[in-house]
């Protein structure tokens, strides 16, 4: 092996343990640093969308594993979602044949700034102004925290006006109806298959937005589909040859590490905190991302 070859692998090694800290972290795949990162040191835009696959139910298991250790899994959710997604993620692992590599690129990186604002925008609850994380997690930052001004343009004034009018525990009750669910998955599956991320960027503004499912909850339920999700997703890719392994093995050898890491800071966190990092890490994330792709067209 050349030192050219060595550092590449060292250094998808360094991503792979990136990518699960925020697997375990987010509830996201971690294929939002993968798929860029990869790209970077070299491989194919469609390369960059398989090569990915390999390590997401790595890292997504050992984080569950934790997370329901700690009781924050809500199965029935995390089951609802997984099972259509399982059946829609290879779908999507087959369409992404049939499109161009660099508009999945773009796809993924507009999918990730409207994941980090959704949830960023969601993020002042009633418990917040009463100093307190709602799942106990303890206390939370002041109205005078630096980083809730520099977030207030974010957070949407609708969102706290509708629960001071309704604030009762039946309105911030969650929402785990099936009706609600199996169409989440489906689209998130197909999501997953098709741009090899996770799945989390779409799930985890929904289950904390409509479905009304706690921050931390919503991260340790995500985690459970996308470990499922990428089953399927990992066939369709291998089958059309989109898979690098010499990008893939060093991602999910880096990945558990990682994902181990990732879920014991979220379990030590108030919902608040995850949601802040989860918005301000994908926007910059996606922001990043797509400069990159976009400057790649010209």
């Amino acid at each position: 092996m050349e030192l050219g070859d060595l550092a590449v692998v060292v250094l998808t090694l360094v991503v792979g343990f990136a990518a699960g800290v925020l697997s375990a972290l987010l509830g996201v795949g971690g294929a939002v640093v993968t798929t860029p990162a990869v790209r970077l040191l070299g491989a194919t835009p469609i390369e960059a969308v398989g090569s990915t696959v390999p390590a997401i139910l790595p890292g997504a298991i050992s984080g569950t594993l934790r997370y329901a250790r700690e009781g924050l899994v809500d199965w029935r959710a995390a089951l609802g979602l997984a099972v259509p997604g399982a059946l829609t993620a290879l779908v999507g692992a087959l369409v992404s044949g049939l499109v161009d590599a660099t508009w999945l690129m773009l796809a993924t990186a507009g999918l990730m700034l409207w994941s980090g604002i959704t949830v960023v925008r969601g993020g002042r609850t009633g418990a917040d102004r009463n100093g307190a994380d709602r799942n106990g997690a303890g206390p939370v930052p002041s109205d005078d925290d630096p980083i809730d001004e520099l977030l207030s343009g974010f957070e949407s004034s609708e969102t706290d006006l509708a629960f001071v009018e309704d604030h009762d525990a039946s309105a911030g009750a969650p929402r785990r109806s099936l009706a609600l669910l199996v169409p989440l998955g489906a689209a998130s599956g197909f999501v997953a298959g098709l741009l090899g991320v996770g799945g989390g960027i779409v799930m985890v503004p929904m289950l904390t937005g409509p479905l009304r499912i706690p921050m931390r909850s919503a991260v340790a339920s995500s985690l459970v589909a996308v470990a499922i999700f990428s089953v399927p997703a990992l066939a369709g890719h291998v089958a059309l040859g989109h898979v690098d392994w010499a990008f893939a093995i060093p991602l999910a050898v880096g990945v558990v590490p990682g994902a181990r890491v990732g879920a014991r800071i979220t379990i030590g966190a108030s919902d608040r905190s995850v949601r802040r990092w989860f918005g301000i890490l994908v926007v910059v994330l996606a922001v990043v991302y797509g400069v990159a792709e976009a400057s790649a067209l010209r």
